[in-house]
């Protein structure tokens, strides 16, 4: 065993981290705070004026936080890898403690000291998720109609989107390609788990579909999981929790973008739901958000508004003060996981970027990943998508963007006032 780590120190560390695992096992945040498909239907009989009315299961806190204190006795070190541990049990301990108070004003505070929130600092300390949504909302309004013109038409029904994917999946997983399921008990147009993919029955998809959910949904979460899972020494790796939920989303959004199955409107849609989250916080209520999300795109279904209003109060107060912030964390991770990749390309070694993928991680983990690394204690990835295995483009795009950044954005568009202002 190498200098880094003593094997009586990494068998008491394995401990702990099982420990924690089973602790937040217990913990299934989204499953908890999630709504019935009935809820939808109700609202939508009532003609759209009775605001939902979900009821949540009650989660017993204690034995998780037990977990956590029996954890945290055998973390006792500095490094890396005690550090790792250490947050993931403070993260642990606030998620228990989330889950006993689901449904109730409280709720809100601790999602925030997870998940952060919309004004929460991001990446330079200085800017917000809702700066950046604000900014975006403004940029792309004026191309929701264009944009709508130009998306590929919903020609694909579930059934029909079920078929691709049974056939694409394989490609990039051999015969460790999740499944497929099509039911009619989900709130969203699709949704994945550890190694599935659930489309809605009565939903319509079009070509962007399919390529987004690969690229997000299999090639990021279910691959981080699988990647995880696998790992020798410490497979809580394959598990997602809110302490990696920022950087896995925003690892995934980066998929669409840098595949090219991010889209205007669907872009615009995440600034949105950062904006509502915002309202929600300071008094906006279901019916509020839901007529909110109506006007800000005609071409939207009313099915979309109810699930963007319904992700932003799930778990908190539906009649407003008490926001889920978990939606926050989508352009927070975008903007934190491009960053990195930015800086990451600089040093001209791909491992780093490799090392994304060893896991469920978040970007605060990864100096703890390289120790684990260096110390042989972690596995290289197995599943990745193409573009992060296939580094031609991505570094090249990454190195442009690095250069343009330096470019003084205003000194340009000087150039071009006369022709702008007419």
């Amino acid at each position: 065993m190498t200098a880094l780590i003593s094997d009586k120190e990494l068998e008491t560390l394995k401990t702990a981290a099982e420990m924690l695992r089973a602790a937040e096992m217990r913990l299934p945040v989204l499953r908890t705070i999630s709504w019935d498909r009935s809820l939808a239907d109700a609202f939508f009989e009532s003609g759209e004026r009775e605001p939902p009315q979900p009821a949540y299961k009650k989660i017993d806190p204690d034995p998780s936080l037990e977990l956590v204190f029996q954890a945290r006795a055998l973390i006792d070190g500095d490094s890396e890898a005690h550090q790792w541990l250490k947050r993931f049990a403070d993260i642990t301990e606030e998620t228990a403690l989330l889950l006993s108070v689901v449904g109730t004003s409280m709720f809100h505070g601790h999602s925030r000291a997870l998940y952060g929130g919309p004004t929460s600092p991001i990446a330079d300390g200085k800017s917000t998720a809702l700066d950046l949504a604000l900014r975006l909302d403004q940029l792309l309004t004026d191309f929701d109609a264009p944009a709508h013109k130009l998306e590929p038409p919903l020609s694909l029904s579930a059934e029909n989107l079920k078929a691709r994917l049974d056939r694409a999946l394989p490609d990039h997983f051999g015969k460790a390609a999740p499944r497929v399921d099509v039911t009619q008990n989900v709130s969203a147009k699709a949704a994945a788990g550890r190694d599935y993919i659930k489309l809605r029955q009565d939903a319509l998809f079009s070509e962007a579909d399919e390529v987004q959910l690969l690229q997000h949904e299999a090639l990021v979460h279910i691959a981080t999981g699988m990647n995880g899972a696998a790992q020798p020494h410490f497979p809580v790796l394959g598990e997602a929790f809110p302490g990696n939920a920022r950087t896995q989303e925003g690892l995934a959004v980066f998929a669409e973008f840098i595949s090219g199955s991010l889209d205007p409107r669907r872009f615009k849609r995440l600034a949105d739901r950062v904006i509502a989250i915002d309202m929600s916080a300071n008094g906006a209520d279901f019916l509020e958000l839901y007529q909110f999300f109506r006007e800000q795109s005609e071409f939207d279904a009313p099915f979309e508004a109810f699930e963007s209003a319904r992700r932003v109060v799930r778990g908190g107060l539906v009649n407003g003060g008490g926001p889920c912030t978990k939606d926050s964390i989508y352009l927070q991770g975008l903007l934190e996981v491009h960053n990195y990749l930015r800086a990451a390309i600089r040093t001209g070694d791909a491992a780093f970027i490799r090392l994304l993928f060893v896991g469920k991680i978040d970007l605060e983990d990864l100096n703890a990943m390289r120790f684990l690394r260096d110390a042989g204690l972690l596995a290289e990835p197995e599943y990745m998508p193409p573009w992060a295995k296939d580094l031609r483009y991505l570094l090249s795009y990454l190195a442009y963007s690095t250069f343009l950044n330096e470019i003084d954005l205003k000194s340009v568009s000087a150039r071009y006032d006369a022709l702008f202002s007419e």
